[in-house]
């Protein structure tokens, strides 16, 4: 790979207007069935390959980067929120990352591109967190977001994660040095700033008609999936579960996970669910917009994008 591919930045220009428009597509919509779903690009978070697949070799890493023309050292991971629209209620899905992290200069996007999209945070009615990791509830605790909230925003979180991040486990995980710290930092902030709005729940919660949290784990303790559920149609966001390696690897292990082996077990048991449902299946860091549907295709998996519909 070229050192002019590699050091690619987000396209933007001025588009007859003050100010830089990006033209590049950030947000996708899809209906299911009476609820309205749209998934919106926070950036990109570049990470070594490595914590892809800490259980495999370097040479089958290797093999799967190289069929994809991508690095091997080095991986521009997707990042995506939802917003969901069921009624009256308007539901976030995590937030992106927010900023203060100098490493991650190309995420950080979803307060401006809900904005850009004509979205008021007042609006607001839920958020539903996947689970506390920085990339999550980064957006949340940025200056100035939580006074854009209503004050009564409910956030719906697992109980098991709230608990986890008090005293929170690395053990198991296998990430760059300088991400712990962050982590810790961005889950006690969280907390502190919104500790009278997070509603904790145990297994499951319906946050509106159609909209359901469930509890999963593997990823973290407390790791949910979102279900969107309307007249016979189904949308499941999967926040950290799945990652791109995954549909042709689902038992490759990713170091961010906390228990990998339960990750592993949740992730198969997912995509075996969408495969059979023939659910659509959106996700926090596969390629933007990450909405398909799953088939099986021997012992691993196929993901098959939606068709863009213009």
């Amino acid at each position: 790979m070229s050192e002019t591919t590699r050091n690619l930045q987000p396209v933007t220009a001025n588009l007859g207007k003050e100010g830089s428009g990006e033209l590049v597509p950030s947000r996708y919509a899809v209906r299911v069935g009476d609820v309205d779903v749209v998934v919106i690009s926070d950036g990109v978070l570049p990470l070594p390959t490595s914590t892809m697949s800490t259980n495999v070799s370097e040479a089958d890493r290797n093999e799967w980067f190289d069929g994809r023309f991508l690095q091997r050292d080095m991986f521009d991971w997707a990042l995506n929120i939802a917003l969901v629209r069921s009624g009256e209620r308007l539901i976030l899905i995590d937030s992106g990352v927010g900023d203060g992290f100098e490493y991650f200069t190309r995420a950080g996007r979803s307060v401006m591109r809900l904005e850009a999209a004509g979205i008021d945070l007042a609006a607001i009615t839920d958020i539903v967190v996947t689970h506390m990791h920085m990339d999550h509830v980064g957006g949340l605790n940025v200056d100035g977001v939580k006074g854009k909230l209503r004050p009564d925003v409910r956030i719906h979180v697992a109980a098991a994660e709230v608990e986890f991040w008090k005293n929170p486990d690395f053990s198991r995980t296998v990430m760059p040095e300088t991400v712990p710290p962050a982590l810790r930092q961005a889950a006690a902030k969280f907390v502190k700033l919104y500790s009278e709005n997070i509603v904790q729940f145990d297994q499951t919660v319906e946050v509106a008609a159609g909209v359901s949290a469930r509890v999963t784990g593997g990823h973290t303790p407390g790791h949910c999936v979102v279900d969107v559920a309307s007249n016979g149609e189904k949308l499941t966001f999967v926040g950290d579960a799945i990652f791109e390696v995954n549909f042709d690897n689902p038992e490759w292990q990713n170091g961010f996970e906390h228990d990998p082996e339960v990750a592993a077990n949740v992730r198969i048991a997912l995509l075996n669910e969408a495969a059979e449902t023939g659910a659509l299946l959106a996700a926090a860091h596969v390629a933007f917009p990450s909405v398909g549907h799953i088939a099986k295709n021997g012992e691993g998996f196929r993901f098959v994008p939606v068709t863009w519909d213009y």
